[in-house]
């Protein structure tokens, strides 16, 4: 199953139309890819208002072996414009099938769901970021995680220069024996680019990409 969820990543990557945030424009198409120690994760969704957007949401969980499609659906439940900051409130949720090869469950397909909340603040020196979840795929995976997310960039670009941002991440995990994971990381975007890296505290890569137009 990993393996198939690659080639679709792969496949998308080259194909796609995507930006940054959960709602892009009215009209707007937006493609994510999310890579670390406990999942892959692919999102494509089009915005048919600036308030909502509704798409594809793909992904596979390591321990579990589990691998999730669902219909996802994102509210932009409140912003607030500032003259030199901006912040969000988005509800995220979805509904699909799980299919997992893990242990009893060998082949089993089950229906599952998931919603949960996530709020940004940001200027251009400082992001903050938190973020929670709730899934839930009845017998064979349920789950809570919540994470906050910390930045600071070192100078302030212009349009069109190289943007850099120095990050920590922190992630907790109340059902995984050791629930809580530190992952330090770089973003960088420039133009319709963006790429973050990271290594958390137990020695594993995150590795996002994100393009827009």
């Amino acid at each position: 199953m990993r393996f198939l969820f690659y080639i679709i990543i792969i496949f998308t990557l080259f194909n796609s139309v995507s930006y940054a945030r959960p709602i892009s424009y009215a009209g707007g198409w937006t493609t994510m890819f999310m890579n670390d120690d406990n999942r892959n994760k692919m999102h494509v969704h089009f915005s048919p208002t600036h308030k909502m957007s509704i798409g594809l949401n793909i992904e596979y969980f390591h321990d579990e072996e589990l691998f999730f499609n669902s219909i996802q659906v994102n509210n932009l439940l409140k912003r607030w414009n500032k003259k030199k900051s901006q912040a969000n409130l988005y509800l995220k949720s979805g509904f699909g099938i799980a299919y997992t090869d893990k242990n009893k469950f060998d082949g089993k397909s089950q229906a599952a769901g998931f919603t949960g909340i996530s709020f940004d603040w940001e200027n251009r020196s400082y992001f903050v970021k938190y973020e929670n979840r709730y899934f839930e795929a009845e017998k064979i995976y349920n789950s809570f995680s919540q994470s906050a997310t910390f930045g600071i960039a070192p100078y302030e670009g212009s349009y069109g220069d190289l943007h850099t941002w120095l990050m920590i991440k922190v992630e907790n995990k109340p059902e995984k024996e050791d629930n809580l994971t530190v992952t330090p990381l770089v973003r960088l975007f420039k133009n319709v680019h963006l790429f973050e890296l990271g290594l958390n505290d137990r020695g594993k890569f995150l590795f996002n990409y994100v393009k827009r137009y």
